[in-house]
């Protein structure tokens, strides 16, 4: 019996040994499980960036609000998850309420966010090099109805636009911000419009995100309260090759004072609208002229008009006699249309040197003495940059400061003599050592307009105007890209390390489409003119105290603004309650 046991133990060891070895070889031999790749979502407001790679911190749901007649966005960021995606696209249904209202289906536009390379960061900036998302494609061409779809690769290479809005491949671990603009019409029935954004891959199953809508009842006036100049577009005819008197011009000119007014920014009268003044230095507005500055006016919703400059040289007697009749004509038709008191001269820019300061107080003195009615502006502040310079008092109406600029004594002195207080931004400029108090503010940051700084710069600038009693924002160009020969899609810089300066569009040709394309911090600018609507609608209720108070909790000082997004919306959100409970 012994011998049997012995005998079956040698047997069955080696066959489970056996055994054992056939699973191990067969295991090897197996695939392992396939990754399926997924397409993850999430909610953020417009306010913050999508990092390229890594986490996006937001939410599983897209909520916004906003007033009748007034433009809200938001983002979702699409992260590839175990694999690369591959034409990936993307849809909203349609934004109903539990009434069977629906928001008009050409109220919601998708773009892509699309990268630029930020080579060298400015000094303060918080960004470092990278890409980083700016110019907004949007999913259909505005002009054709086409899909932007990108470029194609075909027997003679790739042809047609280098980027794309739809139909993008995504890279594993990779982030790709949606935009989403949700424009409510004035007509809007108040409440909650719900509905879904989804995305869909060609390799992975479709991904959805509940979006919701809140419409306020309350409504935005067409056009901007707050008083702006950005220039115009003569700079595309260089850029382009166009003859500036040329139609294809004209309509390429036309679609970007379409884009602008869009975004809440008066645009100055094309030069092809302005009446030729006589030899006595007289204009004419009758007829053709009349009627071609009303429509413009009228469609784009212009509420401050920039009354262009005499062209008539250096002061004499002649002059002033052809000035005055060039000032006044141009003075008593804006008084008959309505539009004189929000109308104004661009006097000079930046006068940085004692002689500058003299030249001012001439023309100033010459324009007064031919014009008093014409208020005239001029880019600098109300306190001198050398004691002995001599003062412009007498010279300016409208005091044009940089943010880092700002004195609250200069201001006030300003204010109440009786001038006017816009504010601009250009190159980061940070506090001058001939500030009033700079040893106090020299290491304070206002806001910076470029795209290395949090998209949040734009949008609070009229917070920080209505803080220090500023009625209008000034900005020196929106499409100075240069000759043609540098592009903006891959070096979006001024000088070495000033990152989207001057610019806030993009040229379409490089998507295909035959005008403008917006960026994130052109939204971002709107809201904030939006913004601006709600302080002017809640003072008029009689709710300046509380206005006041949001304000200066947003912006206690220009070099002390709060950074916070979240704060901010919030802050927004009781304006907005505020306006209604004072309604009822």
């Amino acid at each position: 019996m012994g011998n049997i046991d012995r005998k079956l133990r040698e047997f069955i060891h080696p066959l489970l040994w056996a055994i054992f070895s056939l699973v191990l070889i067969t295991c090897s031999w197996a695939s392992p499980p396939e990754r399926v790749p997924e397409i993850r979502l999430c909610a953020l407001p417009g306010t913050l960036r999508v990092p390229l790679t890594g986490p996006v911190e937001g939410t599983d749901a897209a909520e916004i609000s906003c007033a009748r007649n007034e433009v809200e966005s938001f983002q979702v960021a699409v992260t590839a998850v175990n694999g690369r995606l591959g034409v990936v696209d993307a849809e909203i249904t349609p934004l109903a309420d539990t009434a069977g209202n629906v928001l008009p289906a050409e109220c919601v536009e998708l773009f892509s966010a699309v990268r630029v390379p930020i080579r060298i960061p400015d000094p303060q900036a918080p960004l470092q090099p990278g890409l980083w998302d700016d110019p907004l494609v949007p999913f259909t061409n505005p002009y054709t109805g086409e899909p932007v779809r990108g470029p194609k690769w075909g027997a003679d290479g790739f042809t047609g636009e280098r980027f794309r809005g739809k139909e993008f491949d995504l890279w594993q671990g990779h982030n790709r911000a949606l935009w989403v603009d949700v424009r409510v019409p004035k007509e809007t029935q108040p409440g909650v419009y719900s509905g879904t954004l989804r995305v869909w891959a060609k390799n992975a199953e479709t991904a959805e995100i509940p979006v919701r809508v809140e419409v306020w009842d309350f409504v935005l006036p067409d056009g901007p309260s707050h008083e702006n100049h950005f220039g115009g577009f003569e700079r595309l005819a260089n850029y382009y090759g166009l003859d500036s008197d040329s139609e294809e011009f004209h309509r390429l000119e036309d679609r970007y004072i379409d884009m602008l007014t869009a975004h809440r920014i008066n645009p100055p009268l094309p030069k092809r609208l302005l009446p030729v003044p006589e030899p006595n230095g007289a204009v004419h507005f009758d007829g053709a002229i009349d009627e071609g500055i009303s429509a413009f006016v009228a469609k784009h919703h212009v509420t401050n008009i920039e009354v262009p400059r005499a062209p008539f040289g250096n002061k004499t007697e002649e002059v002033l006699a052809k000035t005055k009749a060039f000032y006044s004509a141009w003075m008593n038709y804006l008084e008959r249309k309505g539009w004189a008191e929000r109308s104004y001269l661009y006097m000079f820019d930046e006068p940085n040197t004692a002689e500058s300061y003299e030249r001012v107080r001439q023309i100033g003195d010459f324009v007064h003495k031919a014009e008093p009615r014409l208020r005239r502006l001029v880019v600098e502040q109300p306190y001198l940059q050398g004691p002995d310079w001599g003062s412009l008092d007498d010279a300016i109406d409208i005091w044009c400061p940089l943010w880092g600029f700002i004195t609250e004594a200069s201001i006030r002195r300003a204010l109440d003599g009786g001038d006017h207080l816009w504010t601009y931004t250009a190159l980061a400029y940070t506090t001058p050592k001939y500030h009033p108090e700079y040893e106090t503010v020299k290491d304070d940051r206002p806001p910076f307009w470029q795209i290395d700084f949090p998209p949040l710069s734009y949008r609070i600038s009229t917070w920080l105007n209505r803080r220090y009693g500023a009625t209008g924002l000034l900005y020196w160009s929106t499409c100075y890209w240069g000759d043609g020969k540098k592009n903006p899609w891959d070096n979006p810089t001024l000088g070495d390390h000033w990152n989207g300066e001057g610019m806030l569009f993009y040229p379409g040709s490089d998507v295909g489409i035959e005008g403008p394309i917006g960026c994130i911090r052109l939204k971002n600018l709107r809201d904030g003119m939006e913004d601006y609507e709600y302080f002017v609608l809640l003072e008029k209720l009689g709710g300046s105290a509380i206005v006041d108070e949001l304000v200066r909790e947003s912006v206690p000082t220009w070099g002390a603004w709060d950074q916070n997004p979240n704060r901010l919306m919030e802050r927004r959100k009781r304006l907005a309650e505020a306006i209604l409970q004072r309604q009822k």
